[in-house]
Parts: C-alpha cells; sequence; structure tokens
C-alpha cells in the first residue's frame, strides 16, 4: 500500500483520471481522502474553466462561424486623470487552447493579465494596439478618443476582419459591428483585446513613474487616487495629465 506522501504526489501531477485512483475514491485514511478532495476540486475548477472558455468562442463564432474573422475591441484608460487611454484589436485563431482562463482583464492578477497578453501576442492571428494622447482626450473629448482610437486599431489590423465585436461602443466603421455590453466576459475576443489593452497602458504608466516619480504612477495608473491628487496640489499638472478632466481644469 502506498503512504499518504507517496498518494499526495501521485495526485499533483495528475491531470486526468486514471484506472489508479479507484482505489484511492476509497482509501478511508484522512490524509489521501484530503488529498482526493483537492484533486477533485481541481479538476471541478478546470472543467469550468474549459466551459467558460468554449462559450466564449461559440459567442464569436455565431456571428459569422467558425472560418469568420472576428476582432474584438476593448479599452483600457477611459477613467484616469493622466496618461493615455489605449484601445486593442484582436483576431484569435480557431484553435485558442492555450487561452483557456483568459477573461477580463479586471478579473485576473496582473501577473496572469502579463502571461495571458505574452499568449495572446504568439497566437492571434492579427492584433493592434493603439495609444491616444491626452492632448487628444482634451481636443476630442474622452469618449469620442475612445472611439477614434478603436476605429484605428480596427483598420491597422493585419487582416481586414469580417466582423467586429465592441465592448459596449459602436465605431464608425463599415465593417459589421456589434456593441456588446459586458463584451470581455462574453467574448474571447473581446476578453483578449482587454489584456492587451490593459497590459500595454500598464507597462507605459509605469515608464512615466520614472519620468515623474513623485506623482506615483506605478501605483495608481493616473487614477484620482488620494496619493495623486495631493500631488496634483503639490506640483501642479505635467504634460501627460488632461487637462479638461477635473479637477485639473480647475487648477
Amino acid at each position: 500500500m502506498k503512504t499518504i506522501k507517496e498518494i499526495t504526489a501521485a495526485l499533483k501531477i495528475a491531470e486526468d483520471w486514471q484506472e489508479w485512483m479507484a482505489a484511492i475514491a476509497t482509501d478511508e485514511r484522512a490524509g489521501v481522502q484530503k488529498a482526493w478532495h483537492s484533486w477533485n476540486k481541481r479538476q471541478e475548477k478546470k472543467r469550468q474553466l474549459l466551459e467558460e472558455h468554449q462559450a466564449k468562442i461559440d459567442f464569436d463564432q455565431c456571428y459569422g462561424g467558425e472560418n469568420a474573422f472576428i476582432a474584438g475591441v476593448d479599452e483600457a484608460g477611459r477613467g484616469p486623470l493622466a496618461g493615455p487611454v489605449v484601445t486593442a484589436a484582436v483576431i484569435l485563431p480557431k484553435n485558442c487552447e492555450a487561452l483557456v482562463g483568459l477573461n477580463d482583464s479586471k478579473q485576473l492578477t496582473k501577473e496572469k493579465r502579463n502571461v495571458f497578453a505574452t499568449l495572446v501576442k504568439e497566437h492571434a492571428v492579427s492584433y493592434f494596439i493603439h495609444f491616444q494622447s491626452a492632448q487628444t482626450i482634451d481636443e476630442l473629448n474622452i469618449y469620442e478618443a475612445t472611439k477614434q482610437s478603436m476605429k484605428t486599431s480596427v483598420e491597422s489590423l493585419s487582416i481586414k476582419p469580417d466582423y467586429v465585436l465592441v465592448d459596449a461602443m459602436t465605431l464608425p466603421i463599415t465593417i459589421p459591428q456589434d456593441s456588446i455590453i459586458k463584451g470581455d466576459a462574453k467574448s474571447l475576443a473581446i476578453a483578449a483585446a482587454s489584456i492587451l489593452a490593459k497590459t500595454a497602458r500598464d507597462e507605459y504608466m509605469e515608464q512615466l513613474d520614472k519620468e515623474f516619480p513623485m506623482y506615483g504612477f506605478a501605483q495608481h495608473a493616473g487614477y484620482g487616487t488620494k496619493q495623486h491628487l495631493e500631488a496634483l496640489e503639490t506640483f501642479g499638472p505635467t504634460i501627460h495629465h488632461r487637462k479638461s478632466f477635473e479637477p485639473i481644469k480647475s487648477m
């Protein structure tokens, strides 16, 4: 009979059910049952992720079938007081097994977002990331600046999509499109775009933090935190701040 330690170690590396597990299920040792419970819990989580992944793929494919090029579009950074708004457009391949677990960027840790950003770039049929500056945001307003940035992202794809799925926005493009509320939770392509936009913007703000360390951009990414507002009061706005946003507009 194998020891509890041996069984626990074997279950930790087992990806799928195997015949030797039949005996584990009836093993009355508490340590074995604890390890068995953990393995089943892990399998259930994996099954749930696969189901959610397939649901997102099915959602995208209902807009033209499995052979259509579906572009997902999303943004990051509409709310901050500083920095660009960043948009991304992504066309994914039919086989997206590497992206199981990909979700709305806000639902993932920074580490997981970075891992998925690399995977999306490796596996995407085409993708494009666009940065819309604070100056353009002030000239156009944040809604119009975001819309124009999304349009640029779509039109800069190396492959013209058959259909465009946009997270809660309608774009001035001739390609058939649909505006999806909470699209990053329903569409795999939009979720991928969400990840690219978010990670690209975070990286930009971390670089900006090195140039302007007194504002704490690496901590708050330009949002109006107490730290950021106090720095604005002390040092005033930079060229990267949005002059049309309060409280900067009143300064």
